[in-house]
């Protein structure tokens, strides 16, 4: 780990490429060291990294010199294919699922809202992923440029918890496809620790293995998802419609359009980590719709084939039954008609799982970095191992809740990044003017950040507002009450009252404490 001071010293590190993606060779190009915590520690810490090719960085600011020279077409298709791969993944069936049985929509109900609803979200993903290249920083650094020093701190935790959360979810949906290929044998329990420590071996290494795994993840999932396409798909009940009153229907529909927008959301707080080794004269435009394309295509296909799956269980008696048993088992069915070859299927649609939970487990154990000087002085890799072993358990404990865990968790996550992706945008484009009035290199000096007042503010006024328009199982807002029987507002609601606090407050923080 580095200072930034120390970072900036010595020769000049630009390296051109011939080649799409060697801006991996620069990732240990740089020193690499502790500056504020114990030698011995960080002899300890650089000499084990050395030994096991890990990546040695962990939040600190990736210098200019320390990137690339140029960036590549090569590399922007990299981009994308990071965010592909990431959600080309059963999680994403899992939300298409959730339109036709939990909230009774109709096949082309669920499909439309379902593709525009992801399409939405990752709108936002993809605006945070450019600060990266930009400024260096892994993206919740960039969060200390708005929320200031203290409150960023509440995003981190907030990331650790939505990270942790993929965790739980990939690796226990994994463990139920597992358990459900072997028949019994093999229980939800195993299925899912084999998940995690397959998860555990990339996130430890690094982002050089990760843009690596990444890179190539996509083509045996993609595969797969068109046989189950061909096998599956005369099974889809084309002429299911949405129930309910008139009422009841447009609030079921914007629900599940905001619950299929939380999921590619969800990702904000991670956008930027995965490309700060690439050079600040990236075009940005071109960062965002890298990451867009990416995260949108491979996060509404797989939801598109989750909604044909949940119409055909809602006629077919063999899939009802499977589905009521798990998804993984609802999969296993759709794939029975092959034999050996459909199992085989569904053992690489479960590990597929892995590439959804890598990302997330490198940006958890680069969050924990973040809450304080102390949790910096543990290296990167250890807070991948811990993260892993805490999601692992919850994971084994609440196998038998999986929906309510799923469905739950990717609202009440939507909610805070929407308020923080919204600040950001207002803070750049009325505050800051563009990114020359950021100066990165202050990354880690708390009294050249901003206090954090105004967003701290607007951030607990938008949570209000999202709690007073949430519809959960466990709780009904008063807002969310007056349509239907509830409808989830709790995004727009909450986003909108953040930003209308925050732009006045920011204006008069600025005035009277110049920071």
């Amino acid at each position: 780990m580095s200072d930034q001071s120390t970072a900036e010293k010595g020769t000049p590190y630009n390296v051109p490429h011939d080649v799409p993606h060697d801006l991996l060779d620069v990732v240990e190009a740089g020193e690499v060291i502790v500056s504020d915590g114990p030698r011995f520690l960080g002899a300890w810490t650089a000499k084990l990294e050395s030994l096991l090719g890990l990546e040695a960085r962990g939040v600190e600011r990736v210098p200019e010199h320390q990137r690339l020279r140029k960036v590549t077409v090569g590399d922007y298709l990299q981009m994308t294919l990071i965010w592909f791969s990431s959600n080309l993944t059963l999680n994403n069936l899992a939300i298409g699922v959730l339109g036709p049985t939990a909230y009774y929509l109709g096949m082309t109900d669920s499909m439309l809202l379902g593709v525009f609803g992801v399409i939405a979200g990752s709108a936002g993903t993809a605006y945070i992923s450019t600060f990266g290249p930009l400024s260096g920083n892994r993206t919740l650094v960039i969060a200390r440029y708005t929320m200031g020093w203290w409150p960023s701190k509440l995003c981190v935790a907030l990331n650790i918890v939505i990270m942790l959360g993929y965790g739980l979810v990939d690796s226990l949906l994994t463990g139920q496809l597992l358990s459900a290929v072997s028949g019994g044998s093999m229980t939800v329990i195993v299925g899912t620790v084999i998940a995690a420590v397959l998860a555990l071996l990339v996130a430890t290494v690094g982002i050089k293995l990760f843009h690596v795994y990444e890179r190539y993840a996509f083509v045996p999932q993609i595969c797969v998802l068109f046989i189950l396409i061909g096998v599956a798909g005369p099974y889809f009940d084309t002429s299911i419609q949405s129930t309910g009153s008139s009422a009841v229907v447009s609030a079921d529909r914007m629900s599940y359009f905001m619950l299929s927008a939380s999921a590619p959301l969800a990702w904000s707080p991670a956008g930027a980590d995965f490309f700060v080794y690439f050079p600040p004269d990236a075009k940005r435009r071109w960062v965002f719709l890298s990451t867009l394309v990416g995260l949108a295509v491979g996060s509404f296909f797989p939801l598109l084939l989750g909604v044909g799956l949940a119409c055909g269980s809602l006629t077919n008696p063999a899939w009802a039954a499977a589905y009521d048993t798990s998804l993984g088992a609802l999969v296993d069915e759709a794939l029975s008609p092959l034999g050996v070859f459909g199992k085989i299927c569904s053992v690489i649609l479960g590990l597929g799982l892995i590439a959804n939970n890598v990302p997330g487990q490198y940006s958890a154990a680069l969050s924990f970095q973040l809450l304080g000087r102390w949790f910096r002085y543990l290296p990167r890799f250890v807070w991948v191992i811990i993260g892993t072993v805490i999601y692992t358990v919850l994971a084994c404990a609440g196998r038998n809740s999986f929906y309510e865990i799923f469905s739950d968790f990717l609202a009440l996550m939507g909610y805070w990044c929407v308020m923080w992706v919204w600040m950001t945008i207002c803070e750049e484009l009325i505050f800051r003017r563009g990114d020359a009035w950021y100066k990165w290199e202050d990354w880690n000096r708390p009294d050249k950040l901003p206090i954090g007042l105004a967003a701290l503010a607007a951030f607990c006024v938008g949570w209000v507002g999202a709690v007073l328009s949430m519809w959960e199982i466990y709780f009904t807002g008063p807002i969310a009450k007056l349509v239907g029987d509830g409808i989830d507002l709790g995004i727009p609601v909450g986003g909108s009252w953040a930003v209308i606090v925050y732009v006045p407050l920011r204006y008069l923080e600025l005035k009277y404490l110049h920071r």
